[in-house]
């Protein structure tokens, strides 16, 4: 494994943690703010952040960016995945939402393979099961019973369209910077939501404004190690490395509310470990050796 692809797995931990931690205090924040509302000002604050770096010149670049289109189209699946997911959360259990949006790297490995083109080795497929197998058992969803009904469905269509979106992150992210990805990315959620909170919006408190604006510079960070990290390599290699935010989540919870992990939890985690260390020494077997 080359050391920009090893640059862009451990970019990519980081931004699954950055996630981790922003969904711990969107935790805090969604009992008294809609959604949509933490998600405007989550936006707001990561555009002025690219404004305050790039300046006028960033401006120019998004205005002329040839990725313009399909950062559109990549805005529009992930606030699609974003309301399928939370009105999912509503009616299912956290075991059964986990498990079910973490289908999604099952579904951007296969994607790899028709729209980046690219070469997915048996190990790469073998570290994306058995880290699907440790979420299965980290949130016991055998025990839980899980039949089909909307709620899983609106949970497997929030995976779909996060798996899409992240195959076109792949495909903008050699075409473009990453402060303009996120300039585009962030300036037409901010438009999207901002249209919904019309009727949504909700007077918040000082605390509640300084939370939410935190949690925008935490994204505004795990954007950027992802979008970097999918600059370096390729998403069949990074997708099994989205399972490691279950574990962050859990490790929050047990440091923010005490939450203490079952033993499930330590063996479902354990699986998760061993998908990153098959896949990382079966990329390095596989590298070619100079002669």
């Amino acid at each position: 494994m080359s050391k920009t692809v090893v640059t862009g797995v451990l970019s990519t931990i980081l931004a699954y943690f950055l996630f981790s931690l922003q969904d711990a205090s969107v935790k805090w924040l969604v009992v008294g703010i809609p959604v949509v509302q933490i998600l405007f000002v989550r936006s707001i604050t990561i555009l002025a952040i690219c404004l305050a770096i790039g300046r006028g010149e960033v401006i120019a670049q998004s205005i002329r960016s040839p990725v313009m289109k399909p950062m559109v189209l990549r805005a529009l699946l992930l606030l699609a995945a974003w309301l399928s997911y939370y009105n999912a959360a509503r009616d299912l259990g956290l075991a059964e939402l986990t498990t079910l949006y973490y289908a999604a790297p099952i579904l951007i490995t296969i994607l790899a393979v028709p729209i980046l083109k690219e070469d997915v080795p048996p190990v790469r497929w073998l570290a994306v099961v058995i880290g699907f197998a440790g979420v299965v058992v980290a949130t016991d969803l055998i025990g839980t019973g899980l039949r089909m009904s909307w709620p899983v469905w609106l949970a497997l269509q929030a995976a779909i369209f996060w798996a899409i979106s992240t195959v076109l992150l792949r495909k903008t992210s050699l075409a473009e910077r990453t402060i303009v990805q996120m300039t585009l990315s962030n300036a037409m959620l901010a438009v999207f939501t901002g249209i919904a909170l019309i009727y949504y919006w909700t007077p918040v408190t000082l605390d509640q404004l300084v939370l939410t604006s935190l949690t925008g510079v935490i994204a505004a960070l795990g954007q950027y190690a992802m979008f970097e990290g999918m600059r370096r390599a390729p998403v069949s290699i990074l997708a099994p490395f989205e399972y490691t935010s279950l574990v962050w989540a859990f490790l929050l919870g047990l440091a923010i509310w005490g939450d203490v992990p079952t033993r499930n939890v330590f063996f479902g985690a354990a699986l998760i470990f061993a998908a990153g260390v098959t896949l990382v020494l079966g990329e390095r077997r596989a590298r070619p050796r100079l002669p």
